[in-house]
C-alpha cells in the first residue's frame, strides 16, 4: 500500500499526517521529507496525526524516536493524536508514551501548543 505524508507548518509546529503503511520501505522517505522541513524552518514542536495510519514497525518507531530526539534538543515536544488501537499498542509497548505525550486529535493537540 505505501504511505502518504501530508506535512503542514503551523507556527513552530510541523504537523504530520500518516495515512498507509511506516515500514521499513517507507521509513526513510518520512525521515527525509521530517529532516526538510526541520533544517528549513523554525520548527519546535511536532504533532504525529495517526488517524489513517494503518501499520506500523520498529522501523517507524525508529524515525518516531530519532525525530523525538531532535524536537526535544530545541526544547520542544513530540505529540501524538487520533492514533488507531493497534498502533496505540505498539507504542505502549515499546514505552513511547513515556516520553511523547497522546493526545484525543489534531486540534486538542494543537491547542495545548497553542497555534490552534
Amino acid at each position: 500500500m505505501g504511505l502518504k505524508i501530508a506535512l503542514e507548518i503551523k507556527k513552530t509546529v510541523l504537523l504530520v499526517r500518516l495515512e498507509g503503511e511506516l515500514d521499513h520501505h517507507t521509513a526513510e522517505l518520512l525521515r527525509e521529507k521530517i529532516e526538510t522541513q526541520l533544517d528549513g524552518n523554525d520548527i519546535r514542536h511536532i504533532v504525529l496525526n495517526l488517524e489513517t495510519l494503518t501499520f506500523m514497525d520498529s522501523s517507524g518507531l525508529g524515525v518516531i524516536l530519532g525525530r523525538y530526539k531532535k524536537i526535544k534538543n530545541r526544547n520542544g515536544e513530540m505529540i501524538v493524536c487520533a492514533i488507531s488501537p493497534p498502533i496505540k499498542r505498539l507504542f505502549e509497548m515499546s514505552g513511547l508514551f513515556k516520553i511523547i505525550r497522546l493526545e484525543k486529535n489534531e486540534r486538542n493537540a494543537l491547542q495545548t501548543l497553542g497555534v490552534a
